[in-house]
């Protein structure tokens, strides 16, 4: 696998073969239990070969249908959305398994993500302060406990108090003052969409 770049500028090409990807693993995946082998990569883009993470998002009906992905690479980029698209409509545990009768309503979206950036937390403030709403996505940890939202969740929680309280809600975290063990990191995302 090769190193990891920048996937801020992927060629149109690149963002149609990914999105390509995304919706033939969904479609391979109907009615099996895991995901289908991903695609040999060695003859893609290299920027498709380059080590990438990405979330892949479901939507049908303007509601939420399916939202899975990682947010470190450790795999070629290609192979992550082959992945991801698979978990996100067959394993994410907040909806049942797509069917077949619902392929053609399903609005894809691939989110490829930057490397994460890590953040000075000795403060919720200081945190805030540091994120550009509608920009950066964000990692909260605090041991075994850790939960992302990605840029996007900004369209539905803009005020950055309540977007930093709701992620720690998601990750389990207690509320309250803020912790000095919270670990945080940022990233940004290039949105991929059919015919964007």
């Amino acid at each position: 696998m090769e190193p990891s770049q920048s996937t801020s500028v992927l060629a149109p090409v690149e963002r149609e073969l990914l999105l390509s990807l995304a919706r033939r693993s969904i479609g391979h995946g109907v009615g099996r239990e895991r995901a289908a082998e991903a695609p040999a990569v060695g003859t893609l883009p290299q920027p498709l070969r380059a080590a990438g993470a990405s979330f892949v998002t479901l939507m049908s009906g303007g509601e939420l249908r399916g939202c899975c992905g990682v947010v470190e690479a450790f795999r070629p980029l290609a192979a992550d959305v082959w992945h991801n698209a698979w978990a996100s409509a067959f394993a994410d545990p907040r909806f049942p398994p797509v069917e077949a009768p619902e392929l053609p309503l399903l609005e894809l979206e691939v989110s490829v993500l930057s490397a994460l950036e890590p953040l000075p937390a000795a403060t919720e403030e200081q945190l805030i302060g540091a994120l550009e709403p509608r920009l950066h996505g964000l990692v909260l940890a605090l041991g075994a406990q850790r939960a992302t939202f990605l840029p996007k969740v900004w369209e539905s929680l803009p005020e950055p108090a309540r977007f930093v309280g709701e992620l720690r809600a998601k990750a389990g975290m207690p509320g309250g003052p803020w912790s000095p063990g919270i670990r945080a990191w940022r990233y940004t995302v290039a949105s991929l969409r059919p015919g964007g």
